[in-house]
């Protein structure tokens, strides 16, 4: 199986690359075409380029050298992490780089960059000498803020459209790095897979009591028929309060979903589940939840998709007009 580096490209105190790379690399071992691994420049000390020959005579004459060597061939391509110094790269990450030639030559590359404006300036450097190298550059790449994707310019909180940016940029890596054998995903087969990362994050966002996470997976006038009353909440405020009141319930919260089936259209989808809430009660006894039906209807706005409407029921029995609540899927 192809395997992929995700070179972290700074080693200063305090850097946020390793933040970055085990965020990457958290998201692409969810994959199963490749395999993934985090190369730290940190655990690579090189001098300053000391090798008396070009690195394109490919004749290495230090130790440290030779073991950087056989490293970066172990690997079909990589995800090159790098923060923006200056307008450019790290001097490490490019002195790394300098040191070989053939080892990096023709593989695939994809870039994950940050900075005040988003990294673009060190990406743009970097795409230069991979290019020049004959790497096989891809066009997507990710741009994270520390404005907007680190909390207090410190910890990282990367928006949600960059998920779907990352799936993309590794789609591509992969692609490239497998010589084209592996296809790269349809339009249809982007978008699912977007939608089933949005339901991913909703229940990740269930299950931290995140409402503003929950914010940015709603559309502002999401219908939503929920379980409680009344018969509809109308409003992303809405929404957000009806949660807001679920999670006072709860000291945790726990959230099940199976047999999730997405359809999707050019810019609307749905989609069917089975959900189950449930959790530890605020008086610390555990609420075993029960099964629901659960529908999401999708529009995409502005390149994201969002939910719309919602719905979720319980069968009744006819005759008492009760729900039925223990049934499982």
């Amino acid at each position: 199986m192809t395997r992929i580096g995700i070179l972290v490209g700074s080693t200063r105190p305090g850097r946020k690359a390793d933040q970055v790379a085990r965020w990457v690399h958290e998201r692409a071992t969810r994959r199963s075409d490749a395999e993934f691994e985090v190369v730290d420049l940190l655990d690579h000390p090189l001098p300053h380029l000391d090798e008396p020959l070009p690195a394109l005579a490919g004749r290495y004459q230090h130790e440290h050298t030779r073991a950087w060597a056989d490293t970066i061939a172990r690997f079909g391509g990589f995800v090159m992490i790098t923060p923006e110094y200056n307008a450019s790269i790290p001097g490490v990450l490019k002195n790394a780089i300098d040191y070989l030639h053939a080892e990096w030559t023709h593989k695939a590359v994809g870039f994950v960059s940050y900075g005040t404006r988003g990294g673009t300036g060190a990406a743009r450097q970097l795409r230069t000498l991979c290019e020049l190298l004959q790497m096989a550059v891809v066009t997507p790449q990710v741009q994270l803020s520390l404005h907007n994707d680190f909390e207090e310019h410190a910890t990282l909180r990367p928006g949600a459209h960059h998920i779907g940016d990352l799936d993309t940029l590794l789609d591509h890596v992969v692609a490239q790095s497998t010589g084209g054998r592996t296809a790269l995903p349809t339009q249809r087969e982007t978008d699912e897979a977007a939608i089933r990362r949005h339901v991913e994050g909703i229940i990740d966002a269930i299950q931290a009591k995140d409402l503003e996470g929950l914010r940015r997976f709603y559309a502002t006038d999401v219908v939503s028929f929920d379980i409680d009353p009344p018969l509809q909440h109308v409003g992303l405020d809405a929404k957000l309060k009806n949660w807001a009141n679920v999670f006072t319930f709860f000291q945790e919260v726990s959230y099940e979903m199976r047999d999730l089936t997405p359809t999707v259209g050019e810019d609307t989808a749905f989609t069917h589940a089975f959900g189950r809430l449930s959790g530890t009660r605020a008086d610390g006894t555990a609420a075993g939840g029960m099964w629901v039906r659960a529908t999401f209807c999708f529009r995409k706005i502005d390149g994201d998709w969002l939910i719309t409407h919602d719905q979720v029921s319980v069968p009744l029995d006819i005759l008492s007009g009760k729900g039925v609540v223990d049934l499982e899927p």
